[in-house]
């Protein structure tokens, strides 16, 4: 847990303290992509920082802080670019049809893999240690918030649901890992079209047919 500001009063005193939080963030993910969670030290962290070790201890106790700082950083990022699509995605399941349940599709997937391309670095070091970053809560919050409700019109048993989702977002996953392995080489465009085409079965078919 981040510890309380100490002494820092004021606009400036915050901006500083965030602004040096921030750098540590950075210094822990540049860490992982080079070595394992359990292998890296507050003094590197400092180093790659700029911070000395009393700084470090002012924001946080221990390592594992830091890092559950950067998972809920990295959680809250992704889900700030659905804020408006979400308000509206959750009012069409209350209230829409069958028909509107339908998410795989480009105004949901675009906004996904334009944070992927955007943050190609930092999904790097995720895919490097998926237990580190938690990925399951990440798509486990998809899963409540999204999915699982839209099952509902659908009358999908609950022992189903999880194993439908997984389905989905296992390929979705793998299709990313593949994609920043090419340094994301694809364009964003083309990997929507992609994932459309491997659920739905639409291979080789005109666009105007599908």
């Amino acid at each position: 847990m981040r510890k309380g500001k100490k002494g820092e009063k004021g606009e400036k005193g915050e901006s500083r303290y965030f602004s040096t939080a921030a750098r540590m963030d950075e210094a822990l993910i540049e860490c992982l992509e080079k070595k394992e969670l359990e292998y890296i030290t507050v003094k590197e962290i400092c180093e790659k920082a700029g911070v000395n070790r009393s700084t470090f201890y002012l924001h946080y106790e221990t390592i594992a802080d830091l890092l559950n700082e950067c998972v809920e950083y990295t959680n809250n990022k992704c889900f700030r670019r659905y804020t408006s699509e979400l308000a509206d995605v959750k009012s069409r399941i209350s209230s829409g049809s069958r028909e509107d349940m339908i998410f795989i599709s480009p105004e949901y997937l675009r906004p996904f893999f334009e944070f992927v391309c955007e943050n190609k670095r930092l999904f790097k070091v995720i895919l490097l240690n998926p237990k580190t970053f938690e990925t399951d809560r990440t798509f486990r919050r998809l899963f409540d918030e999204i999915f699982s409700p839209a099952m509902d019109k659908f009358n999908i048993p609950e022992k189903k649901k999880p194993y439908m989702i997984h389905f989905y977002l296992g390929g979705i996953i793998a299709m990313v890992e593949q994609w920043i392995k090419n340094d994301c080489s694809d364009n964003v465009e083309d990997m929507i079209r992609l994932c459309i085409d491997c659920v739905t079965g639409n291979f080789g078919l005109p666009d105007e047919k599908r």
